[in-house]
């Protein structure tokens, strides 16, 4: 690991404890917290985790990773169960009173609150930038895309 002090030192942490609890935890988030929640999270854990490892709990910036890991975790209750074979973890049941899942929803059937023509213009807008984006790579033969110049064009005013 490279230390805070720039030293290079190797270390080995062994917490099981903390890894069951780790994965009980993911499971129960994995029903109560949206996609871009979960994604932020996993952006902002790492710095929390050096920012602690570093000795800086009072800093103003762990605070406010503080805040807002708390504000997540109101969300986040639930039961996971777990089954531990030979130094594994394996979720095998979660509920949660607040999960996020509803079965009625996604169903695909007529009853459901899904309509597949919905996911067909929700597609479209999503790949519109991808759409854009290769036109830009393989412009037409003859035909300059908005914003290129012309062969023997200038670029610029």
């Amino acid at each position: 690991e490279n230390r805070f002090v720039g030293m290079k030192s190797r270390g080995v942490y062994e917490t099981p404890g903390g890894t069951i609890l780790y994965h009980a935890r993911r499971a129960v988030e994995s029903l109560t917290l949206d996609r871009e929640v979960l994604h932020q999270r996993d952006q902002l854990a790492p710095k929390y985790a050096e920012l602690v490892y570093y000795g800086f709990w009072y800093a103003p910036e762990r605070e406010a990773l503080q805040a807002y890991f708390d504000h997540v975790a109101q969300a986040v209750t639930g039961v996971a169960r777990l089954k531990l074979y030979k130094g594994n973890v394996y979720v095998v049941g979660r509920k949660a009173p607040k999960s996020l899942y509803q079965k009625d929803l996604v169903s695909f059937d007529e009853l459901g609150g899904y309509d597949q023509k919905d996911a067909e213009g929700f597609i479209r807008i999503q790949a519109l930038r991808l759409r854009v984006r290769a036109m830009a790579e393989r412009p037409q033969e003859g035909k300059a895309l908005s914003g290129t110049p012309k062969e023997g064009e200038p670029y610029g005013p």
